[in-house]
């Protein structure tokens, strides 16, 4: 092997560096875009080079055929992923009705549900809700005790025990005008019976609402990855990938064949 065609001994740092600004290039500059890494690209190059020691320019010409290749099925699997985060994304459009279709084998109610949160909530996220759910529910019954006791101070009491939203839901129900409540709603009395209603009528039952909707989450979630898969792209890009798998075959093929005649040169 001649020694200027040499691989460096050090395959690193400024050694790549030297090595590729002197054997490669050729195509770099139309095959890397210019919001891509062009380090990384340089990275790849040096590692196939280190692989198959091109010796000439048509080999290192091959060489570098098959690192644009593969950076371009790279760059194909970023193409996949932005495809399914846009379909994901049109997803949570009230307009799609994801979580109605999630829970069409179960119910035709799903409009209310948040199609971004059942996506993007966590586990953790979700056994922190639920043990603020029940606390915020043991808050709530403890109130409705106090509301049974018959003690003097018990409407005051049970409302100093509820949580400072639901305190704040009720100021808000009180200032319902009679006009603005719904058919056969009662308005609501700042008295024992009346917040008595509230609690068993509205926040126990928002309580199982909400507990329901945090159990149905994964199968919004599913409805919505599924939803984001567009068989059109992914066709097309499927094409794309098999073109590029059949391209680096060649080059593999043309390089390795290259290398097999110079070796069997030097052997004879």
């Amino acid at each position: 092997m001649n020694e200027n065609n040499a691989l460096p001994a050090e395959t690193g740092g400024t050694e790549i560096t030297r090595f590729n600004a002197l054997r490669h290039g050729v195509l770099s500059r139309y095959t890397v875009l210019p919001w891509e890494s062009a380090d990384e690209y340089q990275t790849l190059v040096a590692a196939l080079i280190a692989e198959h020691r091109p010796q000439g320019p048509t080999e290192e010409h091959l060489v570098e055929e098959l690192a644009g290749v593969l950076w371009r099925k790279r760059r194909l699997r970023l193409a996949e992923a932005a495809a399914h985060r846009r379909g994901l994304e049109e997803s949570f459009s009230s307009y799609r009705k994801t979580g109605r279709a999630a829970l069409a084998h179960l119910t035709k109610d799903g409009e209310s549900l948040d199609v971004g949160e059942a996506v993007r909530i966590t586990p953790v996220d979700a056994e922190e809700e639920i043990r603020d759910l029940d606390d915020d529910e043991a808050m709530t019954r403890r109130a409705l005790d106090m509301l049974g006791s018959r003690a003097n101070d018990a409407y005051e009491a049970a409302l100093a025990e509820l949580r400072e939203d639901t305190q704040g839901w009720w100021a808000d129900r009180l200032k319902v005008k009679p006009d603005e409540l719904e058919e056969d709603e009662e308005p609501a009395t700042a008295d024992v019976e009346g917040l008595r209603r509230f609690l068993e009528g509205k926040v126990l039952a928002w309580f199982d609402e909400r507990r329901e909707e945090i159990a149905r989450r994964p199968l919004v979630r599913d409805q919505a990855f599924g939803e984001s898969l567009d068989p059109e792209k992914l066709e097309r890009l499927g094409r794309y990938e098999v073109h590029l798998d059949r391209k680096l075959e060649r080059m593999l093929a043309m390089l390795l064949r290259l290398k097999d005649l110079r070796q069997g040169t030097v052997a004879g």
